[in-house]
């Protein structure tokens, strides 16, 4: 056999993505040449690795054998990589992080400078629904993950990071004038909702049912930008995370309608799995958060404490 590294990464990454379409995406090459690292890794082999039936990606038993030894060679030569660059003193290596798509406003500034500060870290930063995220949590695939509803199904380590405020919010079509509004103008207030599996989903479908709220569902759409333009537009209202309207509140687009109950409060966490045998490079930058994320709230996030 004279398999290369690249035919493994590429193999892992067909296997992990089931698609020859998101592997080329996600490796930054072009759809013919995975096809064809694909088949030479392939013709290694007597037995099939994968079979495509119906336009559609099956792995074989052992097609998942050879999965799992690949992630295996390919860590030990991370490892190797780390061990040769931690020689020289330097601090190397992949930090991986899933997050709630929300969590896009937040975690890039609690990793920039860490990432400033460490030139050869390489980062993948991964954003999903909640439901996704926490799957690649249990698989182990990430070194963290930063969510706002903690998992009841996981063991985990955490660490909070910073406040999470969710309020009512409309377009400024219509003038709210009142200090502060009953819970009742929920019944004419046409709400838009994120899709199942959504963080904010989960926290606005809870508050709802815990205060017997009379609400109409208007739509569900499948991310916060796609909600957010929708109640620009005009389509409904929704409850929405403070942390991603800053830009629209500002100019005007969307306005804070002030309803009892509301912000609804909770907590952005920094999240990994317990027992988890953290690398030097995710054990370091711990340890930067721990020193640093205080600084970065009054730093970058100054303007959260204004609502």
């Amino acid at each position: 056999m004279n398999y290369t590294l690249n035919q493994l990464r590429i193999y892992q990454k067909v296997v992990q993505t089931n698609s020859i379409t998101k592997a080329a995406e996600e490796l930054h090459l072009t759809q013919p040449a995975v096809s064809i690292q694909l088949k030479n890794f392939q013709e290694q082999f007597e037995v099939p690795l994968i079979e495509i039936i119906n336009r559609r990606i099956f792995v074989t038993d052992f097609g998942k054998e050879i999965a799992s030894a690949a992630e295996k060679i390919l860590s030990e030569v991370h490892a190797i990589n780390y061990m040769m660059q931690a020689h020289k003193g330097l601090l190397t290596g992949k930090l991986k992080f899933s997050i709630v798509s929300t969590a896009k406003y937040v975690a890039p500034f609690f990793i920039v400078d860490f990432i400033k500060q460490h030139q050869s870290v390489e980062l993948l930063l991964d954003v999903k629904n909640k439901a996704q995220v926490m799957n690649s949590l249990e698989r182990n695939a990430v070194d963290f993950s930063l969510v706002s509803v903690l998992p009841t199904n996981l063991n985990i380590e955490k660490m909070g990071l910073m406040q999470n405020k969710l309020f009512v919010v409309g377009n400024t079509d219509e003038p709210f004038t009142k200090k502060k509004y009953d819970k009742r103008i929920f019944e004419n207030m046409p709400l838009i909702y994120r899709e199942q599996g959504s963080g904010t989903r989960h926290v606005m479908e809870n508050f709802i049912l815990e205060n017997n709220l009379p609400v109409t569902k208007k739509m569900e759409l499948t991310t916060n930008e796609a909600v957010k333009q929708a109640v620009i537009a005009g389509l409904g209202y929704s409850i929405m995370p403070l942390i991603g309207i800053k830009n629209e509140l500002l100019n005007r687009q969307l306005q804070i309608i002030p309803v009892e109950g509301f912000p609804i409060i909770s907590t952005w966490y920094l999240i990994w799995l317990k027992d988890k045998k953290l690398t030097p490079l995710a054990s370091a930058y711990l340890k930067y958060i721990e020193k640093e994320k205080d600084n970065i709230i009054k730093n970058k996030f100054n303007w959260f404490e204004e609502y």
